[in-house]
């Protein structure tokens, strides 16, 4: 394995829009959970696909489930899947760049965007208006990875692709480059850690991210269509007992016990149909208890009334 860190420049269109989502005056920074959850879905997606004709990639591990770890202390914030991960190469072409096909269409609407937010400010009612076009238009160009920027000082993302032996380890705060080395990574899949910005980490926060209920709140928000299971690792405080057994508000509290919170229960996904009839004009149907689908367009219930 390598040890030698590499630094690299990210491209004059990338540079354009991590300055866009940085100074973006609109408000709604939240949606980047939305995003950097939606994309761990859809890493996980890949690898339950190609484990169907590979189940050696799994390595043994078919649970699929997206985590949140919140840090206080740190003011961090990890966002971690175990999916199909990424090589050295993957990350420089998928993090490093951007997506040629729609770029400057998609930079164009952005700055176009902002331009409308600071008319807006002066106009009440019109800002969620903004937010929500900016937000979909962030979505729609497949860019979310970079709205970790807009309330993160520092992202760092380690990752090992599956069936590779080699980890990776990519950093950046937004300065104009990123540094790419090599590390040892225990698990397939990919962990981002945000390093918050003082708007969203510790005292005075604007939205503190290390929040357990601000994070449940923000996937209930906008990840509830996930069909992975979301968990958090959630830690408590215990009160101090003294011998007698009464709580003794002198002594510290007894630190911490880990609890694996569901956020977000995994959607539930078609299976092997438990029966399949024929539909004139339609194909086959299947039936998955009371739910009917059919394989050439859409099917009518079996069941009355349904």
């Amino acid at each position: 394995m390598e040890n030698e860190k590499e630094k690299f420049e990210f491209q004059a269109e990338t540079k354009q829009l991590l300055n866009l989502m940085i100074n973006s005056i609109y408000t709604n920074h939240e949606i980047f959970l939305r995003e950097l959850i939606s994309n761990a879905s859809d890493a996980i997606d890949k690898l339950r696909f190609a484990s169907l004709t590979h189940s050696d990639l799994l390595e043994g591990d078919s649970e699929f489930v997206i985590r949140l770890t919140p840090d206080e202390k740190a003011k961090t914030l990890t966002i971690t899947d175990n999916g199909i991960g990424m090589t050295k190469e993957e990350v420089i072409k998928n993090i490093g760049t951007i997506a040629q096909s729609g770029t400057k269409e998609f930079l164009a609407k952005l700055e176009e965007a902002n331009k409308i937010a600071k008319k807006a400010e002066e106009e009440a009612g019109k800002e969620a208006k903004t937010d929500a076009t900016t937000k979909d238009l962030i979505g729609q160009f497949g860019v979310g990875f970079y709205s970790a920027f807009m309330v993160s000082d520092k992202v760092t993302l380690i990752t090992r692709k599956a069936g590779e032996k080699e980890g990776w380890k990519w950093e950046s705060a937004a300065d104009g480059t990123y540094t790419i080395e090599p590390c040892e990574v225990e698990k397939h899949g990919t962990s981002i850690t945000l390093q918050l910005g003082e708007a969203y980490a510790g005292e005075g926060a604007e939205q503190d991210m290390t929040s357990y209920w601000t994070l449940e709140s923000l996937v209930k928000k906008y990840s509830d269509y996930i069909r992975y299971p979301i968990k958090m690792e959630e830690t408590t405080e215990e009160p101090a007992r003294n011998d007698k057994g009464d709580i003794d508000d002198k002594l510290p509290p007894i630190k911490k016990t880990e609890v694996q919170r569901i956020l977000q229960a995994p959607v539930p996904r078609m299976g092997r149909p438990h029966v399949v009839l024929p539909h004139p004009g339609r194909g086959y149907c299947g039936i998955h208890g009371a739910a009917v689908h059919s394989g050439q367009g859409a099917c009518q219930s079996v069941f009355p009334g349904i």
